[in-house]
């Protein structure tokens, strides 16, 4: 490990403004597969949680137990810098203190909470409502209260411009960023020229989330990078290819009754291997032995 804390890896990487991707997972093998593909980052993504432990649609379905326990055990798995989805917070000011530090002692970097109305639900479906100002700045300035390390990071997203509009969406960032806010994130824009004005409007470094399928248009990553935005978010490219990998599969093995190693549509058995480290923990049975 650097000496330099995946906290301070984090900050740099962000303040930096080159559009940094920085993929989503949803389990600790995802984690495993963006590291091993050489990303500086990992998102660990309330929706891909939800989807794919759950089953369920990102509508406010996990808690706080479950995206701690997901965060620890990727904690684990990876040694990259961790960006954590809180979701509201599970609650108020109090609760999002709460999550704070117990996201922090799970081993987030940096803790993203939004300013939805509770259940919450994707910044890209329709039905979203905020919570007042005075309440969301309250719970950003709880979360920055919270922190024991000054490294780690708050991330402070708005999903006011769906119901009350751009410049109110940029307006309630600014707020957030006044509140001690380290990131801003404005969700679910629905125009290019929004995309290219917010690094204009807003000084803090920002996330740009990009959806695939989502109300916002795509950009290039490249692009992104000129415009000025720190990260560059594919929250969940990991969990729509795993979710196509799988059913291209077993759609053959249904078919075909059976699936081989050399048909290209699963990962060989021997990759898996490695990418699990059954290699050390084969050399660790034989040290301890």
């Amino acid at each position: 490990m650097s000496s330099v804390s995946t906290r301070q890896q984090l900050k740099a990487l962000v303040e930096a403004r080159r559009g940094l991707i920085v993929p989503g997972a949803f389990n600790a093998l995802s984690a495993k597969v963006i590291a091993d593909l050489g990303y500086p980052a990992i998102y660990v993504t309330g929706a891909g949680v939800t989807n794919m432990w759950f089953g369920m649609p990102d509508q406010g379905f996990m808690g706080l137990a479950e995206i701690a326990d997901h965060t620890a055990r990727i904690r684990d798995a990876v040694d990259v810098p961790l960006i954590v989805d809180a979701d509201t917070g599970f609650g108020n000011a109090l609760n999002v203190h709460h999550t704070v530090r117990t996201l922090e002692r799970a081993g987030a970097d940096c803790i993203q909470l939004e300013d939805q109305v509770a259940p919450k639900r994707c910044g890209h479906f329709s039905g979203k409502d905020v919570i007042g100002l005075d309440e969301a700045v309250g719970k950003i300035k709880a979360a920055v209260d919270a922190r024991r390390d000054p490294d780690l990071l708050i991330m402070a997203r708005t999903d006011a411009a769906a119901t009350q509009g751009f410049d109110a969406a940029v307006d309630r960032a600014q707020a957030f960023a006044e509140a001690g806010a380290d990131i801003l994130f404005v969700e679910a824009v629905t125009k290019a020229e929004e995309v290219r004005a917010l690094p204009q409007r807003l000084a803090k470094p920002q996330l740009m989330n990009m959806v695939i399928g989502g109300r916002t248009p795509i950009f290039n990553a490249s692009e992104l990078a000129e415009l000025g935005y720190g990260i560059v978010l594919y929250a969940n490219a990991a969990l729509q290819g795993a979710v196509a990998g799988m059913q291209k599969a077993l759609t053959v093995l249904r078919d075909d009754k059976q699936v081989l190693e050399s048909s290209g549509l699963v990962t060989p058995f021997a990759e898996r291997q490695r990418l699990v480290g059954k290699p050390q923990w084969d050399e660790m049975e034989q040290r301890y032995a």
